[in-house]
């Protein structure tokens, strides 16, 4: 069975400093081929996420690290020891982008020959690919039939009678199967998951699955809080699925710097580890890897990737989703109130690479009731920058013995909280009156950052004029004291 990656390096846009290898402001391009060796031979990742989704990316990645960094790949074998995972487009989302998930998984045994080429041996440096935006079985049936069938199986086929097969004229085609990671980004089909797999694993012969666990865009779509409560039920409900069907099913959390979108950075890495003990893979966004200095971000990756796994920490579910619903309710109510003033303060947020907007799920260019909210990062250091960080709101919703209880289940609930306080101004307007008894009652024993409290206030005195450069300036200062972008 394949070596199962512990840390994925990914390419979410939450750094608040940019890597020394940016030759522009963004990242993209040929930035992107060398972060990911950096990724694998500077930090120690096992793991790149190529993200065909919502971008323009490079096609010939796997020509490009193997031929760019010889001696790296030839002591640590792609497809072996490291490993390279495409996000491909889910098109009943984004037609637009239908073909590129073709065009991808048309790429795959190209890879194939050109790391047979450098080995002289074969190996599949690219043998999975993750959907985003999964809600259904067929969805992940026809990647897997598709590549499997009309990719990989095209090679047996002739195109004129009595004449060569494709594979005979072509060579052949390879890896023969890929596998297909499902990544559940919503409530609804985060907890239906393991239903989800259980129907996908039945009619095949799989050593083992994996999983991906949004955590961003459930923050955005319910909370924090509700985020970390659904990402925990899922996680009990897939280890139950695999003590069930009999093969290792492997989540992969997407955990981002920011407490908010999961609060994984290099000084946190114990509390998630403790938080999240089923997760077999834990993402190491773009704020993890270049926001912190190079030996914290290494003996973090280590710790990661030496610890091992164990059963999940039990929910009661049917008490737990009582309070995902009613805490969801009142931060939804907040966030709509807010969401003229969240738009405004987005123009300011820095952009960190060359990526397309992309259309779907509420989560992306995402509507809540009739109100549009910018992706999840943004949306984030929106919030940040003025002085009122998301984890804070809905926290109203909360009775004494809703806390009592999250504390068992959610083990890293005050610390979470203490360090989103921490860049919270008091002086912020746009409070939601209703949650100034909460925040009076979990709250006042956390510090403030009164640099960051600062930097708050001159962004919203300069948020009302969109040409100010003091503003933008201020926005980016405030992320560096933060330690992420959002």
């Amino acid at each position: 069975m394949h070596h199962i990656p512990r840390t994925m390096s990914t390419q979410h846009p939450d750094n608040a400093h940019q890597p020394f290898f940016v030759e522009d402001t963004l990242i993209g391009g040929e930035d992107e081929i060398q972060e990911a060796y950096y990724a694998y031979s500077h930090l120690g990742c096992n793991e790149q996420m190529w993200d065909f989704e919502g971008k323009e990316v490079d096609n010939f990645v796997v020509k490009k690290l193997l031929t760019n960094n010889e001696q790296f790949f030839r002591e640590h074998k792609l497809g072996k020891k490291v490993f390279l995972t495409f996000r491909v487009p889910n098109p009943e989302f984004e037609a637009a982008e239908g073909k590129i998930l073709l065009e991808t998984l048309e790429s795959i045994p190209r890879s194939y020959d050109a790391a047979k080429l450098f080995y002289g041996e074969d190996i599949a440096p690219i043998f999975e690919v993750i959907l985003p935006m999964t809600t259904n079985t067929k969805s992940l049936n026809r990647i897997y039939r598709y590549y499997s069938e009309r990719v990989a199986g095209k090679q047996d086929q002739r195109l004129l009678e009595h004449d060569i097969t494709i594979g005979e004229w072509i060579g052949e085609f390879n890896p023969k199967h890929i596998n297909v990671i499902p990544l559940f980004e919503d409530k609804e089909h985060m907890l239906n998951a393991a239903n989800i797999l259980r129907e996908y694993v039945s009619d095949k012969q799989l050593e083992y699955q994996r999983v991906f666990l949004a955590r961003s865009d459930p923050a955005v779509n319910y909370g924090s809080i509700g985020a970390v409560l659904i990402n925990k039920i899922a996680l009990q409900r897939l280890w139950n699925l695999s003590l069930e069907v009999g093969i290792p099913i492997y989540p992969i959390l997407g955990a981002g710097s920011a407490p908010f979108r999961g609060n994984l950075r290099p000084a946190t890495v114990q509390g998630i580890l403790k938080g999240y003990p089923s997760v077999e893979t834990y993402t190491i966004q773009s704020s993890f890897k270049f926001d912190s200095a190079p030996t914290v971000v290494q003996k973090a990756i280590e710790l990661l990737n030496a610890h091992e796994r164990s059963a999940p920490v039990e929910v009661d579910e049917k008490k737990t989703i009582d309070i995902i619903e009613r805490y969801a309710a009142a931060y939804k109510a907040q966030v709509q109130a807010l969401a003229p003033m969240i738009n405004q303060v987005a123009q300011f947020i820095p952009k960190r690479r060359k990526r397309k907007l992309h259309i779907g799920l509420f989560g992306y260019s995402r509507k809540m009731n009739n109100v549009t909210l910018p992706r999840a990062i943004t949306f984030t250091a929106a919030l940040y920058s003025v002085g009122l960080p998301p984890e804070l709101l809905g926290l109203n919703a909360l009775t004494t013995e809703d806390i009592r209880y999250m504390r068992t289940v959610y083990t890293n609930f005050d610390n979470d909280l203490r360090d989103a306080y921490r860049f919270f101004d008091p002086d912020c307007p746009f409070v939601p009156p209703e949650l100034k008894p909460a925040l009076r009652q979990c709250c006042t024993q956390f510090a403030i950052d009164t640099e960051h409290q600062i930097l708050a206030k001159r962004i919203r005195e300069r948020m009302h004029h969109p040409e100010s450069d003091d503003a933008r300036t201020a926005v980016l200062q405030a992320a560096k004291v933060r330690g992420f972008l959002g």
